[in-house]
């Protein structure tokens, strides 16, 4: 199955980018990011901020906004059956050239899983002028850790905004 990339939510305040890998089928199905009801992507940053999760996909979306957050997708295009990374064949990688040269004030890269980085790494490379982060995947394929241990573990991405925030 082929699968295409949405295009990046952002804005000219984003100083922060997250990059997942590419939309799973129930994401693209939904024209959702994080569209799965397993994923927790949604609860991670809504209980970060300390806000109630709303149901609206629109309200989910405005956080970002909100918080001069950027989103995307590593990869631009792929092939592959379900929606596991490790599934991922013909991958073509996203243009980070244009869009950093868009937003150039884009300083911290925060990855929502290994594969997303692997494939930033071999496709895009490590910037010395920005900084990159792994997070546990919000994937419910990460049943290893508990939703808990993921907002602990994501807590750097929102000291990360805070320090972003202009006085």
């Amino acid at each position: 199955m082929k699968k295409a990339s949405f295009e990046p939510i952002i804005n000219e305040k984003c100083h922060v980018l997250i990059l997942g890998t590419i939309p799973s089928e129930e994401s693209l199905r939904k024209q959702q990011r994080y569209g799965h009801k397993s994923n927790q992507f949604w609860k991670i940053l809504f209980a970060l901020f300390e806000k109630p999760l709303p149901e609206a996909y629109a309200d989910k979306v405005s956080i970002l906004e909100e918080n001069n957050i950027g989103i995307w997708d590593v990869l631009e295009s792929c092939e592959g059956q379900g929606s596991l990374d490790s599934n991922i064949k013909n991958e073509r990688p996203n243009n980070f050239k244009k869009l950093y040269k868009k937003y150039p004030q884009i300083k911290y890269i925060f990855f929502t899983s290994q594969k997303a980085e692997a494939f930033y790494r071999k496709y895009v490379g490590f910037d010395k002028d920005k900084v990159y982060v792994t997070l546990p995947s919000p994937s419910p394929a990460n049943a290893r850790m508990r939703l808990d241990e993921k907002i602990e573990k994501w807590h750097i991405l929102l000291s990360t905004v805070q320090s972003c925030i202009e006085p």
